[in-house]
């Protein structure tokens, strides 16, 4: 991790999509005069599970992903963010321990935000106040989701409901490929499977024409076809 330059929240050209995004102007002065901004490399950790949060994480840029390790040392990725989201905030405002951590899946920069600054926020700002209430809610809705795909789906349908997740979170490449560079270990995290069975899945999609795999990228060839395998709209 490094200092970055400290971006101005008032141009930031993903503040459209963070909980920032309806903050009054005045007090997005006051947050830039607060924070400050760092780069982190890929495998770098923003925070870990058990820390107590001293501030809210908020990406500029880059790819991060939020996972909780089990007993067994096992880590299962419980969400991908991007640029515009923010980190920590359930524990920040909880007052407890982070329940998972985070991890740069590419290089990044992240602002972060003091906890007494955003307390303050947080007492000032109805928008903000209504901002992170709407987020929780989605937070709980995927959360509800995916403990149902864990208890009733199979390994074929998870595989696939995560290559669309990060198809239509992250996007592709110009030659098609996933924009975000994720090993087999961490996808195979994120659909709560062995790494073995999440290689084997892949291989059976590709031998069905839904996918193409080049050296470590995945290409969909065929996204309708992904989503009836992974019964999405059941």
């Amino acid at each position: 991790m490094s200092n970055a330059k400290i971006p101005d929240c008032r141009e930031c050209p993903v503040r459209h999509r963070s909980i920032m995004k309806d903050l009054e102007e005045g007090l997005l002065e006051q947050i830039g005069t607060a924070k400050h901004c760092d780069i982190y490399r890929k495998g770098d950790v923003i925070f870990r599970e058990g820390n107590r949060p001293q501030g809210l994480y908020a990406i500029y840029s880059g790819k991060v992903k939020v996972y909780k390790t089990n007993e067994r040392g096992k880590d299962q990725i419980l969400r991908l963010t991007k640029a515009g989201d923010a980190l920590g905030y359930r524990a920040l405002i909880s007052g407890e321990h982070y329940m998972a951590s985070a991890e740069a899946l590419e290089d990044c920069r992240i602002c972060f935000i003091p906890k007494s600054t955003f307390d303050t926020l947080l007492q000032t700002s109805d928008r903000l106040f209504a901002r992170i209430i709407k987020v929780l809610a989605e937070d709980l809705k995927v959360a509800e989701s995916q403990i149902a795909a864990m208890a009733t789906k199979t390994v074929r349908e998870r595989t696939a409901e995560a290559l669309v997740i990060i198809h239509n979170y992250y996007g592709v490449n110009a030659d098609g490929s996933l924009s975000v560079a994720m090993s087999r270990e961490d996808l195979a995290s994120m659909v709560g499977t062995a790494t073995e069975s999440l290689i084997r899945m892949l291989s059976e999609f590709k031998s069905e024409g839904l996918i193409d795999l080049k050296d470590k990228k995945i290409i969909i060839k065929d996204l309708k076809k992904i989503e009836k395998a992974a019964n999405i709209f059941d």
